[in-house]
């Protein structure tokens, strides 16, 4: 299957869903004991024709990194579009290149399409990070750059100490959570050419069962599960895409089932005003 992409002015052609790493071969230390099932999950991914990956250098303290970079050795590398992270402790000028390196290596790759910063770190300047950031785009280790977990004052701050475009913000945003619909991150990026990277898109698993209502009523009318209702509820939006974690076969088969069909804007924005218990703020930093 060919995954849609969504293109930026700038020329940044992305897919509207990646597979996610997150928990692959571990959580913040690495956990080898499930690596062949989780190769296997990459392997099933790579073969119905996902192309977009996102892990990042916390992920199993770099162990994702290892089992995707042993997973896609053989694939051609110019059909793949690889995003990954500097963790937020590694956010001055020298650790950010040190990282992007170890990165590197660990993916067995020469570059990586998508580096962001993880999140953001007060103790250090976001024009030293920022200033770190582009000069891995000038030595051509670096594709495109981006951001997680920033709100908008922060997405524009780090704007303004780039010499070059931040892409997307990687940020947790379901039905449930709407938090970058009331900071105004999402309008933001809508009207500046920034995608949303939205994680965590069935909020772990609680938007794929029936009991909700308004969700339940939707996947009967569009004969979809409510798993994919919610992710196209995602990426029916202008300028936003998500990853999720599809290790599973069945996952990665009911979430393709969720592209290549239109949700009409009246159903999208009937989920975006009446879906129950939305999140309008939270305090939670999700470890991802």
């Amino acid at each position: 299957m060919k995954i849609p992409t969504k293109k930026l002015k700038n020329g940044l052609e992305i897919p509207v869903l990646g597979f996610g790493t997150w928990t692959i071969g571990g959580k913040m230390e690495s956990d080898p004991s499930n690596d062949e099932q989780n190769t296997i999950g990459i392997n099933n991914a790579l073969k119905i024709g996902i192309t977009h990956f996102d892990t990042a250098e916390k992920y199993a303290a770099g162990h994702a990194e290892e089992l995707l970079g042993l997973a896609i050795k053989n694939i051609d590398r110019s059909k793949l579009f690889i995003t990954t992270k500097v963790a937020n402790t590694n956010l001055g000028y020298d650790d950010v290149i040190a990282s992007c390196k170890k990165s590197l290596n660990r993916l067995k790759t020469d570059y990586i399409d998508l580096y962001l910063i993880h999140a953001p770190n007060d103790g250090i300047p976001i024009k030293e990070t920022m200033k770190a950031m582009g000069d891995l785009i000038k030595q051509g280790l670096v594709r495109n750059i981006g951001v997680s977990n920033f709100t908008t004052s922060r997405l524009k701050e780090a704007q303004k100490n780039s010499d070059y475009p931040i892409v997307t913000n990687q940020v947790f945003y379901n039905l449930f959570v709407r938090q970058p619909e009331t900071d105004g991150l999402i309008q933001y990026c809508q009207q500046n050419d920034i995608l949303i990277t939205a994680f965590r898109p069935v909020e772990r698993g609680i938007l794929t069962r029936k009991g909700i209502p308004i969700l339940d009523e939707i996947s009967k009318k569009y004969k979809k599960t409510s798993a994919q209702i919610a992710l196209n509820w995602l990426v029916s939006q202008p300028n936003v895409i998500a990853i999720s974690k599809m290790s599973n076969k069945k996952h990665l088969e009911e979430n393709l089932g969720a592209l290549g069909w239109e949700m009409k804007m009246e159903d999208v924005d009937k989920l975006k005003r009446e879906f129950p218990d939305q999140q309008k703020e939270t305090s939670e930093t999700p470890l991802r």
